[in-house]
């Protein structure tokens, strides 16, 4: 005869939720509801139905509404998506599940998000700080210069050189009054903050 599994311990994890640990491993969240209306208690079996029911249907229509109710919030990369759903301890297939899911109805798209960010920062950033910033939310190198091909066919791009001359102006730099030491601490200051160094010798008109 096959063995139950038993559920060695439950742990209040708020007012509503509580974790449960099956043969003292931490298995899934619950509602407090759904444990009482499957009859489910500390030291109790649990049978191989309930846990399909649980890890088949519960926790995955739970998940997938959750990803819908975060992404009419707000857009997500993939990444940050998949980072929430874990913060609700799902499982990884949970995840993965929910993740395609929302992905199949285009609610997540990492390169649309990539070309809205790309357009929405153009004016205020360099590209390096941009890549690096999209980098930093999980995009994929390929999907940044995909989305960059994509807005610069587009023309909507704020030309980096001109965002190069917007800073010397905040900065009050007179290019043609700096002195060779002076010159050389700005390019560093705008190297740092992502400006390729291509366009910075060109505002300033350097030549090698």
């Amino acid at each position: 005869m096959q063995q139950n599994n038993v559920i060695t311990s439950i742990e209040e994890l708020d007012k509503s939720r509580v974790k449960v640990y099956i043969d003292e491993q931490f298995a899934f969240v619950l509602y407090k509801g759904e444990l009482r209306s499957m009859g489910l208690k500390q030291n109790s079996a649990i049978t191989e139905h309930q846990l399909f029911q649980i890890t088949s249907e519960i926790l995955p229509k739970r998940a997938k509404k959750r990803a819908m109710n975060l992404l009419q919030k707000r857009q997500y990369t993939e990444k940050q998506l998949r980072d929430k759903l874990k913060q609700g301890l799902y499982q990884e297939e949970v995840i993965d599940d929910a993740v395609e899911y929302v992905k199949s109805f285009h609610y997540i798209d990492d390169l649309r998000f990539a070309s809205d960010y790309i357009l929405y920062y153009s004016e205020y950033r360099s590209r390096g700080r941009i890549e690096n910033d999209l980098i930093k939310k999980g995009i994929d190198k390929e999907v940044i210069l995909k989305a960059y091909a994509l807005t610069e066919e587009k023309d909507n791009l704020t030309d980096e050189q001109d965002l190069i001359r917007k800073e010397l102006e905040k900065k009050h730099f007179c290019i043609d009054e700096a002195d060779f030491a002076q010159k050389q601490k700005i390019i560093g200051y705008l190297y740092r903050k992502g400006f390729r160094l291509e366009n910075i010798r060109n505002v300033m008109d350097i030549v090698d």
